[in-house]
């Protein structure tokens, strides 16, 4: 049996990892990490992170995004729900609604979709579509 020190650790360690999809890279299906998570790629599917998402230029999501905090250069089709803090860099195209507790807009992003500031976003929550977080993990392995 783990010691709460080794799980604190562990957690610590789950939760500083990161994870890149590259450029040229096309991905159909959710993403879920407890980590950091960048996109160059495209994603058909939706994307939770209990830590940061950031969306590199040439990204292109078709689903939802769920996180902490996010970064966005490309383009996403659908609902973007950031807890903290959104950043819309000026090459960003969201067509779909945006709930977040604070936006930062640069110029020349694009935003089309109502927009909620400073709700409270209840808690991310992983592995809700049915599979438990460890049996996902073994399945990447």
């Amino acid at each position: 049996m783990l010691t709460s020190k080794e799980q604190k650790r562990a957690a610590d360690e789950i939760s500083n990892s990161s994870n890149v999809i590259g450029k040229g890279t096309v991905l159909e299906g959710n993403i879920e990490t407890y980590g950091n998570i960048r996109i160059e790629g495209k994603i058909i599917g939706n994307i939770k992170s209990k830590s940061k998402i950031a969306l590199g230029n040439s990204s292109h999501v078709e689903g939802n995004i769920i996180a902490q905090n996010a970064d966005v250069e490309g383009e996403v089709r659908g609902k973007v729900d950031i807890s903290e803090m959104l950043v819309l860099k000026s090459t960003a195209v969201i067509n779909g609604d945006i709930t977040t507790g604070k936006l930062v807009v640069e110029s020349g992003a694009v935003f089309n979709g109502s927009c909620k500031m400073g709700a409270a976003i209840k808690d991310i929550k992983l592995g809700e579509n049915g599979v438990r977080p460890h049996a996902q993990e073994a399945r990447l392995n």
